[in-house]
């Protein structure tokens, strides 16, 4: 009866139940990033017009078309407040204060009993923190603001660290790139669907606390959907069909379940190919992090863009950047399974597209001044060169080691995300009087950590799974370059 039932269900779903968690995991991202990033456009029109411009001369914009003018549209003087520049960072960056601190947790725990309900869990906090901003403004100003975007993001930590544990579960190495980059490509449409809605309501409601209404509302439906559908790997999944579980028991056989493995610190710690993806991390979040955070504020400060405005152009880089990551995926995959490019290779090739491409392009859109559309044109570009960083190093946590992916994860985006804590604060401070020179030193920082941090990774990376993914396997062993093989395989090898 039970068999039958579960076949009947199974049935039921017009796809595999990989595809259907790598959709639901993309959803999880686009959620996060929506509740995340709507801050950076809905704080435009939090700050009262007196504090948002302070600068006039040869050094700023000036457009003599009513749209320049740049005329908020919140008028209600009880819901805007006089926060200058520096405080405006200070609260931008707030939310990585505890991003940073629940992601190791995130891991181990998404490794050890499961990623479904240490994300589900993670991001329900996130939604009902997200819902209850515009109370906690209006009660206890900025400092208020800070403590609850701490909360959302201790609540949003565990997503990027559970997700790659249940990755290494559910995907094989021939569809890793195609279904990691769904999934984590899910950053530029929650970006897009977040400045851009955000823009959209606030100038149809003149109200920016519409904005953490709906989007903590979505927040709370996907975890009701999540909780339905997916489940943390293929073996407690009570209605996968039974083609899809032995498929997936033969190309994931190394992968086995967490529970009672002993997570090996010591080799992790002192791998060299996960300090050089750290590298990478950290080049790649000092970059996104200060185009998601700052982007819509030199949208509004510099090139005078009115918050409809805003929220449309901020989009367009990040739809440009999707586009070009779901493509990448698929020809990365292509690459690897042809034998044209190694997984090494591959992994060092796209990220540094991603890493000297947005940089350059950056630093040509802030010499390019008042031309607003040369400039979004430029950040377009600079995002879409992005694109290629997911089937680049985000995938390659789990080529070090699919068993600890969500360890790795955790390590990596969690000091990748303190960037997101330094970075608005930064712009904040160097950019007071909101001029073009001010904005350019800002890029031109992106651009020396994006070269530096690149040469790091192309040094030391490898696409190579680690001896230590199996180092508790008695019929693997390490070998010289690095990776695990069947220890029947190196033995036959030698006596050749």
């Amino acid at each position: 009866m039970l068999t039958g039932w579960r076949l009947t269900v199974s049935k039921m779903f017009l796809i595999p139940q990989r595809y259907v968690l790598g959709i639901m995991g993309f959803l999880a991202i686009v959620n996060a990033y929506t509740m995340r990033i709507s801050l950076s456009v809905a704080i435009t029109e939090m700050v009262a017009s007196s504090n948002s411009s302070s600068h006039n001369g040869e050094d700023t914009c000036s457009y003599p078309d009513d749209s320049g003018n740049n005329t908020g549209s919140v008028t209600d003087e009880d819901k805007l407040y006089d926060w200058d520049q520096t405080t405006q960072g200070l609260i931008l960056s707030s939310f990585y204060w505890g991003y940073v601190i629940t992601h190791m947790p995130g891991g181990i725990i998404a490794e050890k009993f499961g990623g479904k309900y240490s994300l589900g869990i993670g991001i329900l906090c996130t939604a009902i923190f997200t819902l209850l901003t515009p109370l906690v403004v209006g009660f206890g100003d900025y400092k208020w603001l800070i403590g609850l975007r701490v909360l959302e993001g201790l609540g949003e930590g565990t997503t990027y660290p559970a997700l790659n544990a249940m990755l290494g579960k559910w995907v094989p190495i021939g569809e890793r790139a195609k279904i990691g980059t769904l999934v984590y490509a899910g950053g530029q449409i929650g970006t897009v669907v977040g400045n851009a809605l955000s823009g959209y309501l606030i100038e149809i409601t003149k109200d920016w606390a519409t904005v953490f209404y709906v989007f903590g509302a979505l927040g709370v439906l996907w975890v009701i959907c999540w909780t339905l559908l997916c489940y943390s790997d293929p073996e407690s999944h009570p209605y996968i069909s039974d083609e899809e579980r032995n498929y997936l028991r033969k190309e994931l056989n190394e992968t086995a379940s967490g529970k009672g493995r002993i997570i090996p610190w010591k080799a992790i710690l002192t791998s060299v190919p996960l300090w050089a993806l750290v590298a990478a991390q950290v080049g790649h979040d000092w970059g996104f992090f200060t185009m998601v955070t700052d982007l819509p504020l030199y949208m509004s400060d510099v090139l005078k863009f009115n918050v409809s405005e805003n929220g449309i152009w901020s989009s367009v880089p990040y739809i440009c950047m999707w586009i070009v990551s779901m493509s990448s995926g698929w020809l990365c995959d292509w690459l690897i399974q042809k034998k044209y490019m190694t997984v090494t290779f591959a992994r060092k090739f796209f990220t540094t597209v991603a890493s000297i491409g947005p940089g350059v392009f950056i630093i040509a859109a802030s010499y390019a001044g008042c031309n607003r559309a040369l400039v979004v044109a430029l950040f377009t570009i600079a995002m879409g060169f992005m694109g290629t960083f997911y089937c680049g190093m985000k995938v390659n946590a789990l080529d070090l080691s699919p068993n600890y992916g969500g360890t790795l994860m955790a390590i990596v985006n969690g000091i990748g995300a303190i960037t997101g804590i330094i970075t608005p604060y930064l712009a904040g401070a160097l950019t007071e009087n909101h001029t073009l020179t001010e904005w350019r030193l800002v890029f031109w920082i992106s651009l020396g950590v994006f070269v530096v941090t690149n040469i790091v990774y192309i040094l030391f990376a490898s696409g190579e799974e680690q001896w230590w993914n199996r180092a508790d396997d008695p019929n693997f062993r390490p070998v010289e370059n690095g990776h695990s093989e069947p220890l029947k395989k190196v033995e036959q090898d030698s006596k050749q």
